[in-house]
């Protein structure tokens, strides 16, 4: 194992320790070559897969009402370990059941762990090899999940594009945005009409000039944008094997043009990033924010639950240019006792297409079947309440087709929560642009302490 490979999994365990931890290929413990165990562990950060699972799998029994532990028909107990995201309280967890993977007994081994986009690279590191490759399951990509969208199995690939997860989540982005605003800026709120005002950049800075002039912010944040430019890098943040940091050129585009859109009032200066309550408040009645950039997931997860009107009062259409914003990655763990349950369930939930679409008319969400998302685009059956009958599939479905994901390293959640933290000091006036650079390098080699350089485009 690579100390570099081992900073970005475990940055506080030597190169020996990760070893022992998580061992070699797991072939002992390949399909059908052992007796199952009696507890499947699935590690996660919410109960999110466990909602999903327990609704369309067929083999589920029952959960216990605390949520901990939910029974198979035959017997078999899924064990959830939830640790919640923030701080990296859930890596860190993982990451040290991971380093006892080789030792624990049958029943204490991780057997399933999930990802997100953010991180998915540093466990499907070939070297790391804690995410077994789908085929040493009996899983073939090819074939059984030739139904998926191309990209998120590009996601869940090492560098050597072997597939070591599946995802039962697509998560292209849309423009959200307020009828009424659309209405008084426009004179229409017709989802057609609006997405021409904002099909691309250039047309849409003409149009944050319109919003401008009758009182409005195109968007709340600066950081509501830079998904689109992140999901547009031509390098990864940090090429495989190096430990040089080249940022972008499209990251710097984001942020002349957020610098920008803030000095020209086109983003409401009193909303410094995303996740905090001034931009909760955004999505409010009161606000004058037109519109967001989020998935599925947002819309139902974080607008829905700030708005405090009616129904029908947010519409989606197309956003500047296609973008992905997450997605939760299930990987079957090297060395479980369990790899014929894992098999079924990765299959059961991220490649049977009536059971991805009974997921998105139960829980909005936009899953990894083409064929399904096709279907659901051209069916009232997944029209959505909120967006007050509005079928945002057929907006979803197109956009998910021409994304192309962006190269991936360990090292993305870093490079990406930074260079927002950073540079949000600069937007705001704190300190000038220069110093956000070098705040930038600062933080990231404590994040990273094997990261040797920081080169920026010229």
């Amino acid at each position: 194992m690579k100390k570099r490979a081992v900073a970005v999994l475990l940055a506080a365990v030597t190169a020996a320790g990760l070893l022992a931890g998580c061992g070699g290929k797991g072939a002992e413990n390949g399909p059908g070559s052992t007796e199952e165990g009696k507890v499947i562990n699935i590690y996660s950060w919410n109960d999110e897969f466990r909602t999903r699972l327990e609704a369309v799998y067929p083999e589920v029994e029952s959960t216990s009402d605390d949520g901990t532990v939910t029974t198979l028909k035959d017997g078999t107990e899924i064990h959830w370990i939830i640790n919640p995201n923030q701080d990296g309280v859930y890596q860190q967890k993982l990451d040290e059941a991971l380093m006892g993977q080789v030792d624990a007994a049958p029943d204490d081994k991780v057997d399933i762990f999930l990802s997100e986009t953010d991180y998915v690279y540093k466990y499907t590191d070939a070297e790391a090899d804690v995410a077994m490759p789908l085929e040493d399951l009996g899983i073939d990509p090819e074939t059984d999940l030739a139904d998926q969208y191309e990209f998120t199995k590009t996601t869940a690939s090492d560098e050597n594009g072997v597939q070591r997860g599946s995802t039962w989540q697509c998560c292209p982005g849309l423009l959200v945005y307020r009828r009424d605003i659309a209405k008084d800026v426009f004179g229409t709120d017709d989802p057609a009409a609006v997405g021409e005002k904002v099909k691309d950049w250039d047309t849409l800075k003409t149009t944050a000039e319109e919003l401008k002039a009758k009182g409005y912010y195109t968007f709340s944040s600066y950081a509501d944008t830079f998904r689109l430019y992140g999901n547009s890098i031509s390098e990864p943040w940090v090429a495989v094997g190096d430990t040089t940091i080249k940022v972008d050129q499209k990251i710097m585009d984001w942020i002349s043009d957020s610098k920008e859109w803030l000095d020209a009032g086109y983003l409401d200066k009193n909303v410094k990033g995303q996740w905090n309550d001034d931009w909760n408040k955004a999505m409010s009645s009161s606000s004058k924010v037109f519109a967001f950039l989020l998935p599925a997931w947002g819309i139902d997860f974080t607008l829905n639950p700030n708005w405090d009107g009616g129904d029908g009062a947010w519409a989606v259409t197309n956003p500047p240019q296609e973008y992905n914003w997450g997605g939760s990655y299930i990987h079957a763990c090297t060395g479980t006792d369990n790899p014929e349950h894992v098999k079924d369930i990765i299959l059961s939930l991220t490649a049977d297409k009536d059971n991805l679409l009974k997921i998105s008319k139960d829980y909005l969400d936009f899953t990894n079947t083409v064929s399904g998302m096709q279907e659901a685009a051209e069916s009232d059956e997944y029209a959505s309440d909120f967006l007050g009958g509005q079928n945002p599939y057929q907006y979803y479905a197109p956009v998910a087709e021409n994304i192309e994901i962006a190269p991936l390293s360990s090292y993305d959640q870093g490079c990406v929560e930074l260079i927002q933290n950073s540079f949000s000091d600069y937007f705001q006036g704190n300190v000038d642009f220069d110093r956000a650079k070098s705040n930038f390098e600062t933080a990231i080699k404590e994040r990273y302490p094997d990261i040797t350089e920081i080169q920026w485009p010229e």
